[in-house]
């Protein structure tokens, strides 16, 4: 059996121009947040602790505890909005249709007996309230002539709903069963010539607590305080000390005196709020530089109890305490994009790169989680990573070939080599001098010893994947015909055809050389993995075919007694060599939408990462 031991979690998604919403959970310390078709479920006090639903079937936006933290609502880009239970296997309790086109934002009303919801939609459907057992309507929301943005649920009785979007304006509704009331927009003074309303998109609106007052913030830099109970406008941000750029989301403290505040200015403000609601000035200015770049711009934040966390458009995460401002945050990142590749070493605690598909790598350790990431420049898609203790090997979508040191907490400068292809695959001889690397594309391979070119050579068949042997003597390459042929490495870096395998039916995906080079093994396009003895080239576990698709990933157990292999259809399975192949070991739905790699990281914990963004590590015990 296998059974999940940790998980390294993704980081919300994040757009450019676009705030994001996370959420807490009224009576804990757990949060919310979306990536993907995935809504997940994170507690602070224990950033490891994480739990997944996978549900949507299109890509997840906004999801909200309800008032007694028993269930969650969680709203896609479909415009469907489903409610769930937090415990016994997130049952769902309802599924609706709400809106024609995405939803942004939702909030359950105080009694936890609605939901308003708000977003795309085709004509005045773009702000809907409903019961959230029944899905019936509750009232009419006519005002808004474009994107609804966001929506808030006075938290007291009367109630009362404000929304607010990309028309600039800020509307009120009330009711039950709600009805329009009144609208802000942009207003000249004929005083002083200054504008008192929104003049851009107004991101995010958010009622205090106590419901006495609410408030928004927008792309024009500026946070407008309004009456609970009519909608009037009550009191500004000061402009002193403010946002130089667009603010994109804003959270009240529990009490309801201060709020926070992100921006794409790079900061996060602490205001103090008056008790008239007159005006809000800053008392503590939040920094947080990464990188330098754009991806620290932050476009989300949450007050939940004690913690202030603020999110940037990298996707990390900065815990600050809401007693000790002063104190450095916790980060707490990963990965955005799907997990392509993985490499696990070290010796008592492992380390464990992983990089995904817009270029970012990332170095976790096991038992810890986050330790630090390199954004690639200029956005390098990356495909394929193979790494040792001391440097990392990266190959994307263009002719490069990138090198990168790597000690410690720190990677190097990274450099590059043109090989005049498209790698398609890379592994390194790490016992070999200054580690010799092969590098696969269309139609041959390349040998390489750190960025210098050793030979370049067409092999006549189209080539799909490649290995290199540890001690850098034998290469085995895999054709789209499914046919392995294996070569001797001569002296002068040429190759010699030693011997040509044939068992597979598919595209070779992945071959792989056991430990103790004893053993290789292979897997295909049309879902079958082989192992073979390497010295008679005999097969020497066969009738592995229980994926039922392509198989993209294989790894060795460092004791050289299991193989674990990864697959599109979601699952690992982890065969025991000396065994039968329906002795397998199954983990489904090990990554929702595919698992893209696999690793051991010791002789009975695997590694695995994919199109969900996460890196999982499960400990397999043989049956």
């Amino acid at each position: 059996m296998a059974k999940l031991v940790e998980t390294f979690p993704c980081v919300p998604s994040t757009e450019r121009g676009r705030g994001i919403l996370i959420a807490g959970d009224p009576k804990s310390d757990s949060i919310l947040y979306c990536n993907g078709r995935s809504v997940l479920i994170r507690s602070l006090q224990r950033p490891q602790d994480v739990e997944v639903y996978g549900e949507h079937g299109y890509a997840a936006t906004v999801a909200r505890y309800s008032p007694n933290g028993e269930w969650i609502a969680s709203a896609d880009v479909s415009g469907t909005v489903r409610v769930w239970g937090t415990h016994n296997g997130f049952v769902l309790k309802n599924e609706f249709r709400v809106l024609a086109g995405r939803i942004d934002d939702l909030q359950w009303s105080s009694d936890g007996l609605r939901i308003v919801a708000s977003g795309d939609g085709k004509g005045k459907s773009l702000v809907r309230a409903f019961a959230w057992d029944s899905g019936n309507t509750m009232g009419d929301f006519d005002g808004h002539s474009r994107r609804a943005l966001s929506c808030a649920f006075k938290p007291t009785r009367p109630f009362r709903i404000a929304t607010c979007g990309e028309d600039f304006l800020v509307n009120f509704y009330d009711g039950p069963p709600f009805k329009f009331h009144s609208s802000h927009r942009q207003v000249t003074s004929l005083v002083n010539d200054t504008d008192t309303e929104h003049s851009n998109f107004v991101n995010c609106i958010r009622y205090s607590p106590d419901g006495s007052k609410f408030i928004t913030v927008s792309s024009d830099k500026k946070g407008t305080i309004y009456d609970g109970k009519t909608g009037d406008k009550i009191g500004e941000l000061a402009s002193e000390d403010g946002h130089k750029g667009s603010i994109y989301a804003v959270s009240w403290s529990p009490d309801g005196q201060r709020v926070l505040t992100v921006s794409a200015d790079k900061s996060a403000k602490v205001w103090e709020v008056s008790e008239d609601g007159s005006v809000g000035s800053v008392i503590k200015t939040l920094t947080f530089t990464e990188s330098g770049g754009a991806e620290d711009m932050l476009v989300g934040c949450l007050w939940q109890n004690d913690h202030l966390i603020t999110v940037s458009l990298g996707g990390t995460m900065s815990l600050f305490s809401a007693d000790d401002m002063d104190k450095p945050p916790l980060l707490l990142s990963g990965h955005i994009k799907n997990v392509t590749s993985l490499a696990v070493f070290g010796t008592n605690q492992k380390t464990i790169l992983s990089c995904s598909y817009d270029g970012l790598i990332v170095k976790w350790l096991q038992g810890v989680g986050y330790s630090c990431k390199l954004q690639m420049k200029d956005n390098t898609k990356i495909k394929r990573l193979a790494a040792t203790e001391s440097g990392i090997l990266l190959s994307g979508f263009d002719n490069k070939v990138w090198r990168i040191p790597f000690t410690d907490n720190e990677f190097g400068a990274a450099e590059h080599i043109d090989i005049g292809h498209q790698p398609l695959d890379i592994s390194i001889a790490v016992d070999s001098p200054e580690y010799t690397a092969l590098v696969s594309f269309d139609s041959g391979v390349v040998l390489l010893n750190g960025l210098n070119i050793l030979s370049k050579m067409d092999l006549g068949f189209a080539v799909a994947a490649s290995v290199i042997s540890p001690d850098g003597k034998e290469a085995i390459v895999g054709g789209q015909d499914g046919k392995l042929h294996v070569y001797s490495v001569s002296d002068d870096n040429s190759l010699k055809e030693e011997a040509v395998l044939e068992k597979h039916r598919g595209a070779v995906t992945v071959i792989r050389y056991s430990p103790d080079l004893t053993m290789f093994a292979s897997g295909d396009a049309n879902r079958e993995a082989v192992v073979w003895d390497r010295e008679t080239k005999q097969v020497k576990l066969n009738n592995m075919l229980f994926h039922t698709a392509r198989i993209n990933s294989l790894a060795w157990s460092p004791n050289n007694t299991m193989v674990a292999t990864g697959s599109i259809d979601t699952c690992v399975i982890v065969y025991e060599v000396d065994k039968p192949a329906s002795n397998r070991i199954t983990v489904r739905n090990a990554h929702l939408g595919g698992v893209n790699a696999v690793a051991f990281v010791d002789e009975c914990t695997v590694a695995s990462s994919g199109e969900d963004a996460s890196v999982r590590l499960w400990l397999i015990e043989p049956q």
